[in-house]
């Protein structure tokens, strides 16, 4: 049986998928923070280049990938579709698994997929410099490695704990070109405030979202911009290449999942795996779409569906979204890229209409479906990646106990050879399961009590 299933270059998909015009019950507007009316794209001007603003609201379910950003892509796409033959006869269970390799890519994650588009078009736009945050340093390298090819100046505004537990990650930004701080700064009025009350703070996504934007909206002396590597349209539009790839690979091998799974933290990886056959869902096509993501950041599992800001200081427009409130400051887990208050506008509306189901898993379990797989299949996940796979084995055993045959489709979204201060700390015992107590959640839910609720 061969493992690997590979697409020829020439088959790497000539446009995105934008899944918006396909909703069930169509996306709830964003709103102005100042006037609570949606925005118009002169207010998103000072943050976005006005091509990838126009792919915020496009109606248009297919959008052209410009030759530039496919010739980048060609470096490492398209990405393996592999049997996760090992695996499967570890868990002994009536299923078979598919994995698409999105480590693949030189930053070892999915994220260039938007990282290079973004930079594409800012640097078309006429823009000399990109600013962005980043929680376990996925996003930072790989926007920093965009940027290399498209000659612009980047600044990478990392989380403080995974600054400190992921050394290696921002010298990657640094080989690419990229200049990289530890958030809260004492350069922006957003970090010095949250310094001001905690000099200690381990930061947020929310807080580096917040000094990105900070930064990129008031640069006078060079044209800068702000990128974002998840939550929002334009951003999990430019990750459906994943999807459709596999949606490819899955027709080369003769078979369909049953069953559809990624981790989610804003949901990009998630979305770009699973919007393709999402579509085919909304269509009328039987397949479970599965959301994993940690029980200590329990965005789409225990927080409400309402109008939330993107960032802690208030300078992003209000989205209709699962969240924790924007004020949340998730604990210190691994999985950096888990640790946001929110979900994606998208992926929560199709929450909302039973297209996908989002499950929370505990830190423990995760890093057991993680050293289960690496001693089977030989790769080293993220600890993001970790969530989906404890999602597998989880699946699995409901076709065990049920007596029925699945195939399962999982995007394996990156490797955890930068993240092995995680796996040393689990070793040796010193990681812990954490549910997020209900009185945290009440808390941080406070932030949003007088902010417009979705219809």
């Amino acid at each position: 049986m061969a493992r690997k299933t590979i697409l020829p270059e020439d088959q790497i998909p000539r446009q995105w998928y934008n899944i918006t015009p396909d909703l069930p019950h169509g996306l709830q507007p964003p709103l102005h923070p100042g006037t609570l009316q949606p925005p118009g794209p002169d207010d998103l001007a000072p943050i976005f280049p006005m091509p990838l603003i126009e792919q915020e609201v496009s109606q248009e379910r297919w959008i052209d990938i410009p030759e530039p950003v496919l010739d980048v892509y060609r470096i490492w796409r398209p990405t393996p579709l592999v049997r996760a033959v090992s695996f499967e006869k570890f868990l002994d269970a009536p299923v078979k698994i598919y994995y698409k390799n999105e480590g693949y890519s030189p930053p070892g994650s999915h994220k260039p997929n938007t990282a290079v588009a973004q930079a594409y078009f800012n640097k078309e736009f006429g823009i000399k410099r990109l600013c962005t945050e980043t929680g376990a340093g996925q996003w930072g390298s790989a926007l920093a490695f965009a940027c290399s090819f498209f000659d612009l100046e980047c600044k990478v505004f990392m989380v403080r704990i995974s600054y400190d537990q992921k050394p290696y990650r921002r010298l990657m930004m640094m080989t690419w070109g990229a200049t990289c701080v530890a958030s809260p700064t004492d350069t922006t009025d957003a970090g010095r405030k949250i310094l001001e009350t905690n000099p200690d703070s381990p930061g947020s996504l929310g807080l580096a979202i917040s000094e990105a934007v900070e930064t990129a909206v008031t640069s006078k002396d060079i044209p800068t911009r702000y990128c974002l590597g998840s939550v929002l349209n334009h951003v999990l539009l430019h990750q459906t290449v994943v999807g459709q790839e596999a949606k490819k690979q899955m027709e080369m091998v003769g078979d369909y999942p049953d069953v559809v799974i990624g981790c989610a933290g804003g949901g990009s990886n998630f979305a770009g795996l699973s919007f393709p056959f999402a579509q085919d869902k909304i269509n009328g096509k039987e397949v479970q779409i599965i959301a994993a993501e940690p029980t200590s950041c329990p965005t789409m599992t225990r927080g409400p569906f309402a109008y939330d800001l993107g960032d802690v200081a208030g300078m992003t427009p209000l989205l209709a979204m699962f969240t924790l409130g924007h004020d949340f400051v998730p604990p210190p887990i691994h999985a950096g890229g888990l640790r946001y208050h929110g979900m994606a506008p998208l992926i929560s509306q199709l929450i909302r209409d039973g297209i996908i189901e989002p499950r929370a898993y505990h830190n423990l379990e995760t890093f057991e479906a993680g050293l289960d797989w690496a001693k089977t299949e030989g790769y080293i996940s993220a600890p993001e990646t970790n969530h989906a796979l404890a999602a597998v084995i989880e699946v699995a055993k409901e076709a065990k106990e049920e007596g029925k045959e699945k195939t399962i489709l999982v995007n394996w979204s990156g490797h955890g050879l930068l993240d092995l201060a995680a796996y040393e700390d689990y070793l040796a015992g010193k990681l812990t399961d954490f549910a997020l107590p209900e009185e945290e959640i009440k808390r941080a839910l406070k932030a949003i009590e007088g902010l417009p609720k979705p219809q």
